[in-house]
């Protein structure tokens, strides 16, 4: 199993072959899991009682199949999206959809509420291989379904120990830096320059120049800091928690030869510091304030020209475009790859990989089950859907369904695919396999002791070994 998850995760670098032939999630949400689902619940329902009222001379025809889809979506930033699908696939079939989005950080959480229920949902989602062993009882066998079938790369489902799929991927994603590039050229301009283009960034020591260089220069730039804000209220840490974290867990899992282990050294972890630290010293935002601090805030600070970079993923696209009086151009937005400082890292691409798998609970009932799977397929299948999967939710959808004039166009998503044919090495997602939401939040919140000054980085890393650890043990037994 373990060394099917390894291929699993390096036969990301090699998508881009894949996709030529066809994320998580910041909120501001400061709401109980349980309020939240059912505010949501509220908000589908509306959604579908406005497309009811929304003048349509027809009738929406009738449910043939008796049953309905409930949908679990981990994303709070594309909730409104799903709403819309919701409501245009009602419209269009007569089956009722209904989309609740767990506030941030809560899926698993929420997923245990909802799943218990009496109207449990019928179409959920897991992170990976871990996912799958904490809901395995509820994984319906897609083997046989056309989901499964339409894969451009059918090794990317999660198996079973029986060799059957019961998670199947529906995006593949990447996250790095994000850069202005109107800022950065005019950083170039400069006398005194380090650098004279982005091309020459390729390691740590020169990003570090550089970044160091444009905050001292920060007055004459028109910035507040060279990084947005680095996020660190509860909830909201997942950026550095997991994201970050994915790139030592990476490179010690490749210097040992394996793909998860019960133990961990941390032994990159002076590398998570370097870019941490690099973030947190360069930044519109002195690291003490940090705790205070929002994913959409951050977001907004890069959409509103306060500063130069953030570390995302290519589905903080809207998140940067949706904002109020944004000034970014969109052909200015980019990514760098996250350097740390570890040898050879000139040849290192972006982080690409995917910890959203659809699974169809398997103690729902025949008719609902039937119900998700036509609805899922209408959407790799349909136009309306692949529409609203490519150009609205932004997935870089890895089903044969997709042609190459159905790829996201927006700028990130390009600057992924892009990266993705350089011949730079991806970053698998290790991550996948990291032991547990509460070990990633044991993680977040030292790292915001470690920015208040009440922790040593020794202290975080003794932290990060034992519960990684501890937590491991756990879920063993």
């Amino acid at each position: 199993m373990k060394k099917k998850l390894l291929s699993t995760l390096l036969c990301v670098s090699m998508i881009s072959a894949m996709l030529m032939g066809c994320g998580s999630d910041g909120n501001t949400d400061s709401k109980t899991p349980e309020t939240n689902a059912a505010d949501n619940k509220e908000d589908a329902t509306a959604g579908n009682d406005a497309q009811d009222s929304a003048g349509n001379d027809a009738e929406a025809p009738a449910n043939t199949s008796g049953g309905s889809v409930y949908y679990l979506n981990f994303k709070p930033e594309v909730d409104e999206t799903w709403q819309e699908i919701a409501a245009a696939y009602t419209a269009e079939t007569g089956v009722e959809v209904k989309v609740v989005t767990a506030a941030s950080g809560t899926y698993e959480e929420v997923l245990k509420s909802e799943i218990a229920g009496s109207d449990a949902p019928t179409l959920f989602q897991i992170n990976g291989p871990v996912g799958y062993s904490n809901w395995k009882d509820y994984c319906m066998d897609l083997t046989d379904t056309d989901l499964y079938a339409s894969l451009s790369d059918q090794s990317l489902a999660v198996t079973g120990d029986d060799g059957k799929a019961y998670g199947v991927p529906y995006t593949v994603e990447a996250y790095g830096i994000i850069y202005n590039d109107a800022i950065m050229q005019k950083y170039f301009a400069m006398d005194g320059a380090v650098v004279t283009s982005v091309d020459e960034i390729n390691n740590f020591d020169t990003l570090k120049s550089v970044v160091e260089d444009m905050q001292s220069k920060a007055a004459d730039l028109g910035i507040d800091g060279v990084f947005a804000s680095t996020s660190l209220m509860p909830g909201e840490d997942w950026r550095w928690q997991t994201h970050t974290a994915n790139l030592p867990i990476y490179y010690e899992f490749e210097e040992k030869g394996v793909s998860d282990a019960e133990e961990i050294a941390f032994s990159y972890g002076e590398n998570f510091k370097n870019i941490f630290d690099l973030y947190i010293n360069n930044s519109t935002c002195a690291p003490g304030l940090l705790g205070s601090k929002d994913v959409a805030s951050s977001m907004a600070e890069f959409a509103l020209g306060k500063c130069a970079m953030v570390q995302n993923g290519n589905w903080a696209w809207s998140q940067i475009a949706d904002v109020d009086g944004n000034v970014v151009a969109e052909s200015d937005v980019h990514f760098l790859p996250i350097y740390t400082g570890v040898s050879g890292e000139e040849n290192q691409g972006l982080c690409i990989g995917t910890e959203n798998y659809w699974c169809v609970n398997s103690q729902a009932s025949a008719e609902d089950q039937q119900a998700t799977l036509e609805f899922v397929k209408w959407l790799i299948n349909s136009d309306a859907g692949k529409d609203y999967m490519v150009n609205k939710l932004g997935n870089a959808a890895p089903f044969t369904t997709f042609g190459d004039n159905e790829k996201p166009s927006d700028p990130l998503a390009k600057s992924m695919l892009a990266s993705m044919e350089s011949g730079k090495t991806a970053v698998p997602w290790a991550f996948t396999v990291f032991p547990s939401q509460d070990f990633k939040d044991d993680f977040g919140a030292a790292l915001l002791e470690y920015c208040n000054g009440n922790m040593t980085w020794e202290d975080v890393t003794s932290l990060v070994v034992t519960r990684w650890a501890e937590e491991k043990a756990a879920v063993a037994n």
